[in-house]
């Protein structure tokens, strides 16, 4: 009976400390929820939008998936040069975000035609906080960066969507450090 007694005892203790390191480790890995919105896509040419959008969430999504973030996406195009605190926070409430990117994807124009593109893009990146606030910004161009002079036009837009994220990242986490907050 001494010995039933002593391993009910036992095995109680070792699930209750399971248990307990289970709920601290949860807490500490806090999943942040980002919310995407379209890219304003330049030139504003209604061809090209849907292929860019396409590409741009496809690198969203393959990025996010080796990270602690979960993507959210909104259909909404924001203008990137004029943006209202006030509306980014509202959809953060909505959507239960704890931050909000708003992407450019800037299109080169090459030749004398008025529709010759580049396969080159510069995507450029602005990360607020569920309150509005612009935490960083960076922009990264495919042509500078890689040298790519041949390939497709959605790898292009992938290549600048990942450049931009890990460009993003490094300037958050280089602030929060500074700020002395940590990441």
């Amino acid at each position: 009976m001494e010995k039933k007694l002593t391993f009910i005892l036992c095995t109680g203790l070792l699930l209750g400390g399971v248990f307990i390191l289970k709920a601290q480790k949860s807490s500490a890995e806090k999943i942040n929820k980002v919310l995407y919105f379209n890219p304003q896509v330049e030139p504003d040419l209604e061809e090209i939008k849907e292929p860019t959008n396409t590409a741009f969430f496809s690198a969203v999504s393959d990025n996010l998936s080796e990270r602690k973030n979960r993507m959210l996406k909104t259909e909404t195009q924001i203008s990137f040069d004029s943006i209202d605190r006030k509306t980014i926070a509202d959809y953060c409430i909505n959507n239960d975000a704890d931050f909000a990117i708003v992407p450019k994807v800037k299109y080169f124009k090459v030749g004398l035609g008025k529709y010759v593109f580049s396969n080159q893009v510069v995507v450029s990146m602005k990360l607020f906080d569920a309150q509005g606030n612009l935490l960083t910004e960076t922009d990264y161009d495919t042509y500078k960066k890689n040298m790519r002079l041949l390939g497709s036009t959605v790898n292009s837009v992938k290549i600048g969507t990942n450049g931009a994220i890990k460009g993003i990242l490094k300037q958050f986490r280089k602030s929060r450090h500074a700020d002395g907050t940590g990441f």
